[in-house]
C-alpha cells in the first residue's frame, strides 16, 4: 500500500464520517423531491403538497410547499409572521396585499413577504391558482 493509497483511504473514511455525523444531526442535507413522490392533502378547498420542513445548516427552519387554490378562493386571511417566505406563482392570476396594496400576477411572478408585514393571497382568475412557498426561519 502508498502513501497516496493511504492518504485516499484516509480521506475517505473523514469524508463518510462527517457526512454521517450530519445526517445524525437532525439537518436536512442535499436532497431531490419528485413532484409524484409527494401526496396531496387537502385544507379546506385549497390541496397542498409539502415537500419539507426542516432545520439545515444554516437555518433554523426550511419549508417548501406547493398550493392549488381553485378560482375565487383565498389561501388564508390577511396575517403576518416573523418568519420571510417567498411564493413563486405556476399558473393562474392572484391577488396579492403588499405593503399595504393589493396587486395582481400571473404565471412566473415571484412575490417576497418580509417578516411581520401583513399579506395574504386569492385566487382572482377563473382557474386554479397553483404558487410554491419558500419558507424560512433563521436562527
Amino acid at each position: 500500500m502508498t502513501r497516496r493509497d493511504i492518504a485516499i483511504a484516509a480521506v475517505s473514511i473523514g469524508a463518510t464520517l462527517a457526512v454521517s455525523a450530519f445526517a445524525q444531526s437532525g439537518l436536512m442535507g442535499s436532497r431531490a423531491v419528485d413532484w409524484n413522490a409527494v401526496p396531496v392533502s387537502q385544507d379546506g378547498t385549497k390541496s397542498v403538497r409539502h415537500f419539507f420542513k426542516a432545520p439545515t445548516a444554516t437555518l433554523a427552519e426550511l419549508e417548501v410547499h406547493v398550493t392549488s387554490l381553485p378560482a375565487g378562493e383565498i389561501s388564508h386571511a390577511a396575517h403576518k409572521h416573523p418568519n420571510e417566505e417567498l411564493v413563486i406563482v405556476k399558473e393562474g392570476t392572484v391577488e396579492v396585499l403588499v405593503d399595504g396594496r393589493l396587486q395582481r400576477v400571473g404565471p412566473g411572478s415571484v412575490i417576497f413577504n418580509a417578516s411581520n408585514q401583513m399579506h395574504s393571497l386569492r385566487n382572482v382568475g377563473t382557474s386554479v391558482a397553483t404558487y410554491h412557498v419558500i419558507n424560512w426561519k433563521s436562527h
